[in-house]
């Protein structure tokens, strides 16, 4: 059995995930977050298991959909607040934004608004690992939809035929955008792609994060073993549609009430209170923390200077 720590974390983890994207999801509605935002209520489980089975020399690459990647990275929720409400106090400066987020010193190099663009970096920064004899491994989080492009392919080869320290998880929510996966593919377990190329591939329950932690702690030790790369394909569902203002009146209902059945907080807390024993009370005084933390992080970010445009400018003569 998982120590009840780590359990405890795992659980912390995911209700930090759900409480910062449902208190920012107000903050849009609210007009305090310009620009897209995509929520990733629903696939908390595949975020917190795999970041807790990772290592302070380990990097992750994220996706346009990223917040639950930063967080279960151990980002700071003031740092992230400030950054989506466009402030100086913010990871990137508030210049990244909800879709930019990167955190080098805690090895996150980045949320990547274009489908797909984290997967070469992420086998960069394996390469990187295994010809500097590095401890760490890589961790790429990309989705679906990024994996029927071109570098998805080509990547994973390349990362095989050099047998480095890579975990590519695929988040499947099964959606790319308003695409449903069965029309963009004929073969929608996607964890079968890296099979044809000699990739040790399978497929996990991603709104089960007991499942995820598992299976990434035995994927993380084959990476740092020489046995990479691994591919994880992470079954989910989105909670709604692609962005905050997209209704999503193509999921079929009775299939969007099926996940949410088996909402990964709800999945964790059956766990947690009944075959781990423990109290309800210890699972409450975890929600107000987290609760009490974001309430701090929007207070911070609200009184957090925007970047003046002598500062701006002073940025953008760097580039």
């Amino acid at each position: 059995m998982i120590d009840i720590k780590i359990l405890k974390n795992l659980y912390k983890t995911m209700y930090t995930i759900r409480t910062f994207e449902l208190q920012c999801i107000k903050l849009y509605r609210q007009g305090e977050i310009r620009g897209y935002f995509h929520p990733y209520l629903g696939e908390e489980a595949i975020a917190a298991g795999v970041c807790a089975a990772l290592g302070g020399d380990d990097y992750i690459t994220s996706t346009h959909r990223g917040h639950g990647h930063c967080i279960a990275r151990g980002a700071d929720l003031d740092r992230m607040t400030a950054e989506l409400l466009g402030k100086k106090t913010g990871y990137c400066r508030g210049l990244g934004g909800s879709m930019h987020i990167a955190d080098f010193t805690g090895g996150n190099l980045g949320a990547n608004g274009i489908v797909g663009g984290g997967i070469a970096m992420g086998v960069g920064a394996g390469l990187s690992c295994k010809t500097q004899d590095q401890k760490g491994i890589s961790v790429i989080f990309t989705s679906d939809g990024a994996s029927n492009n071109g570098i998805f392919m080509e990547s994973l080869n390349l990362a095989a035929i050099w047998k480095l320290p890579v975990l590519l998880v695929i988040e499947n929510n099964q959606y790319a955008v308003s695409t449903p996966i069965e029309d963009s593919t004929a073969e929608s377990d996607l964890y079968k792609r890296g099979i044809g190329i000699g990739v040790d591939s399978f497929q996990v329950d991603g709104n089960d994060v007991i499942a995820v932690y598992s299976k990434s702690l035995e994927a993380v030790k084959k990476c740092r073993n020489g046995q990479g790369p691994i591919l994880m394909e992470a079954k989910t569902y989105r909670h709604g549609g692609h962005h905050v203002n997209d209704p999503g009146l193509y999921m079929p209902k009775d299939r969007l009430e099926y996940y949410k059945s088996r909402d990964p907080l709800i999945l964790c807390r059956e766990y947690l209170t009944e075959t781990a024993q423990v109290k309800q009370d210890d699972l409450e005084r975890i929600q107000q923390e987290v609760e009490s933390e974001m309430d701090q992080a929007i207070e911070f970010a609200a009184k957090s200077p925007e970047l003046t445009l002598d500062e701006f400018k002073k940025m953008t003569e760097v580039y």
